[in-house]
């Protein structure tokens, strides 16, 4: 189910509009506790809350500049989740990821989904709208655009849901109020490293950057200025976000949901 989206005119078709019946959040269902999912680097699974991504709950990771290697750190996790059949959303990269590169890197592809979503509050919007009505095992956002109440509300959100959500964002950000109770700084390093230092997280603070030991892999990225020049990274049909149309499904799933 590799799909690409656009954020268009809300005359346009829904994305979400076209996902499966199993993926969509049943709000009366008892809660369920997600199997935990560990990061796949033994030094920071050491300083993760209970050993693993926290699920539930928004897990900030503030880089230099978007492409530095993100989807590398999270790959470990990633291929757990989507080989075990878990949806996995990629929501606005600001490059498009490359099919074969994930491939390589053990990510099951039909089970993951990128949607692309220009404009700052269409992406909020977008994953507000994931959050609330679709079941995944890891939702991944780019938001180098978004305030303080806006991850509030995202926050909130997360608790609705038992998947794992990561929201990038820029380095410049991390003076910034967060609610998320998961902050990490993700520089590159060398030798195919990642510098990751923990600057918040529920218990005592973490002080030391951890050096990562990243995939070998090559670009998982396409810029968006050789799009055009290489053959197309994902060849399933193309669907779009819209707001009327996905506000209008989500509420026809939830009114076939039994009482």
């Amino acid at each position: 189910m590799v799909a690409l989206a656009s954020a268009l005119p809300a005359s346009a078709q829904s994305i979400f509009a076209s996902l499966p019946e199993a993926l969509w959040h049943d709000d009366r269902n008892e809660t369920r506790r997600a199997k935990p999912i560990p990061s796949g680097y033994r030094a920071l699974d050491q300083e993760l809350p209970n050993g693993c991504w926290p699920s539930s709950v928004l897990i900030e990771l503030l880089m230099p500049r978007p492409d530095v290697g993100e989807l590398l750190v999270l790959a470990p996790a990633l291929r757990q989740l989507t080989q075990a059949g878990k949806t996995v959303i990629l929501l606005a990269p600001p490059h498009i990821p490359s099919a074969a590169s994930l491939a390589d890197l053990g990510i099951d592809l039909s089970n993951v989904i990128l949607i692309k979503a220009d404009k700052p509050m269409d992406r909020i919007w977008a994953v507000e709208q994931a959050m609330q009505s679709v079941d995944f095992g890891a939702l991944l956002c780019w938001l180098p655009e978004a305030r303080p109440d806006h991850l509030r509300r995202l926050q909130l959100l997360a608790a609705s849901n038992d998947g794992l959500t990561f929201v990038f964002r820029p380095l410049s950000d991390q003076s910034q109020s967060s609610p998320a109770p998961l902050r990490m700084l993700c520089q590159p390093a060398t030798d195919g490293r990642m510098s990751v230092e923990i600057i918040k997280r529920r218990g005592p603070v973490h002080s030391k950057p951890m050096m990562l030991p990243l995939a070998a892999s090559s670009k998982v990225s396409t810029p968006a200025a050789a799009r055009s020049l290489s053959s197309p990274v994902f060849t399933t049909p193309s669907y779009t976000v819209a707001h009327s149309a996905l506000a209008a499904t989500a509420a026809r799933h939830r009114a076939t949901l039994p009482v």
